[in-house]
């Protein structure tokens, strides 16, 4: 019998990925998204699916799912500053309310719960690159905090449930991801720059630029947490490419992959904004045998080529 999926957050960004790997893998999926940051259009091509069934709902209440159900993948968040800067009551509700109510689905469906987590966990680290022994330097009281604590506690709720409940878990820490199906105004550098890039508007680097960041392609992402889906990992695994550059450096090469004549400005850096981001990665590589295979310069051509499209089509 073909096993289901329920997706939560199936319409944003890494969500209708996730949705497109699982029909791949012959996984039935129930999308479950309130629209709130996803996009239907994320998804359009699933509609007619025999495979897909897409639910219009928030997580943070109670959800009914009739029948068996073998995975629970719980991605429903907002994701990015300008997200949860706007949303952060939601923001903190869907890491915690959302959270306890997928658990307890999966609880219920005896199912493989695996938890979206992420690289905010560890704040503004004090030790680099980050493995997953690190606890983290968060302010729980800044205003990234909402997001930052909201994926901690998700994650603690998440191995109560595995140590009281006995509900088989996983736990993936996602660092900044790219790709295709990102929002051109998600208010991360990679889709800003780009925007700005391909406007030939000036790109806008916070502080000196030089804190840094590891970029890793959406189908390596995608990939990865697949393999720690179906493994029989319990404790986190970061998930990402280590591949590390400052943000002026990055700047500049969107600047040249782009063939802009944007110039780039300096700004106020925000406050709690890491000053550097890299995934160790060793526990992936040894426990799912992965590695990101894509690089950056062939991932950013593929995802500039995306943004020009999407300009082009909302003229």
């Amino acid at each position: 019998m073909k096993k289901i999926a329920v997706v939560t957050g199936g319409a944003g960004f890494l969500g209708s990925h996730l949705c497109d790997k699982l029909i791949k893998e012959d996984i039935k999926v129930i999308c479950i998204d309130n629209l709130l940051t996803g996009n239907i259009i994320n998804i359009e091509h699933l509609f007619g699916n025999e495979n897909f069934q897409f639910i219009k709902h928030d997580v943070t209440n109670f959800i009914h799912v009739p029948g068996k159900v073998d995975y629970v993948l719980h991605f429903a968040s907002p994701a990015s500053p300008i997200d949860y800067l706007l949303l952060p009551i939601q923001t903190l509700k869907v890491g915690s309310l959302g959270t306890h109510k997928v658990l307890g689905l999966a609880k219920e469906k005896n199912a493989t719960f695996l938890l979206a987590s992420t690289s905010e966990i560890y704040g503004d680290p004090e030790i680099h690159p980050q493995n997953e022994n690190y606890w983290g330097n968060v302010n729980p009281i800044g205003p990234r905090g909402v997001y930052d604590e909201a994926k901690r506690f998700a994650e603690a709720l998440t191995m109560a449930y595995h140590r009281y409940h006995k509900v088989d878990t996983r736990l993936v820490r996602i660092f900044n991801t790219y790709g295709p199906r990102m929002r051109l105004n998600d208010g991360r550098a990679l889709p800003t720059f780009i925007n700005q890039a391909l406007h030939n508007e000036e790109i806008t680097v916070f502080g000196d630029g030089q804190q840094t960041r590891s970029f890793c392609f959406v189908d390596d992402e995608i990939d990865g947490i697949f393999k720690l889906l179906v493994s029989d990992i319990t404790d986190p695994v970061n998930i990402g490419n280590p591949d590390e550059i400052t943000i002026l450096e990055f700047a500049k090469e969107v600047i040249e992959l782009t063939g802009s004549k944007s110039k780039i400005i300096y700004k106020k850096l925000p406050i709690d904004d890491p000053k550097v981001r890299q995934p160790d990665i060793t526990k992936a590589k040894t426990v799912l045998n992965w590695t990101p295979k894509l690089n950056r310069r062939e991932g950013l051509k593929r995802t500039i080529e995306y943004f020009k499209n999407l300009i082009a089509n909302h003229k």
